[in-house]
């Protein structure tokens, strides 16, 4: 696994890894009791710790591709070979 590819798997695991993250822990205005006034979404997070999130992300994302790195690695999961066409 080349420098490019294993940048670009680890950035797709850690986006992957954010969406589930993101709502974990979240109160929403409405379940607050919070008033947003005029043209605030009462949906809207109070508190969205995202520094949090990022790190918990990070460290997932770090052990998800570990694994996968290590399953690529001792070739535990092979791709079909496909007939060359030349």
């Amino acid at each position: 696994m080349g420098p490019f590819t294993s940048v670009a798997i680890f950035l797709t695991i850690w986006w992957t890894v954010l969406f589930a993250v993101l709502p974990i822990g979240v109160t929403s205005h409405a379940e607050a009791g919070i008033d947003k006034g005029d043209g605030g979404d009462p949906g809207a997070p109070v508190d969205p710790k995202l520094k949090k999130k990022f790190i918990t992300t990070t460290l997932i994302s770090i052990v998800l591709f570990i694994a996968l790195a290590i399953v690529i690695k001792l070739r535990l999961v092979t791709l079909p070979s496909f007939p060359s066409t030349y």
